[in-house]
């Protein structure tokens, strides 16, 4: 049984900084690639940053680049989503999942975690 677990998510002001995490179980997670998604309510999933299985590759969505940092650690089973001057759209639930390679669209991720909420207030 694969399992992933996010942390890391509260509620913060404009301005701060939030380190989620992800752990993951059940999966060879050193030849996984991961992403972070995440979901405002009423609006669509929307990809925000994936990760290689090596680290050596990254890529972000155009809203976050600059403000966010995605890293993992094999060693730990965990990525890592690194976000700096938040602001109150990036308030949403946030979740990791696991793929093959670094693609940008859900259907293409094979798990998912349960999300972490993180609030930003003005």
């Amino acid at each position: 049984q694969v399992d992933l677990v996010e942390s890391g998510g509260g509620l913060v002001q404009a301005g701060g900084s939030l380190r989620l995490s992800c752990v993951a179980s059940g999966l060879a997670f050193s030849s996984a690639a991961m992403g972070w998604f995440r979901q405002a309510p009423g609006k669509e999933r929307e990809f925000v940053a994936a990760i290689s299985w090596s680290g050596g590759t990254t890529t972000y969505a155009d809203s976050v680049k600059g403000r966010f940092t995605i890293s993992r650690d094999n060693a730990e089973n965990t990525v890592y989503l690194q976000i700096d001057n938040l602001k109150p759209e990036d308030t949403a639930v946030y979740r990791c999942a696991a793929s093959w390679s670094v693609v940008t669209t859900a259907h293409e991720y094979s798990y998912w975690g349960q999300g972490t909420q993180v609030t930003v207030s003005s």
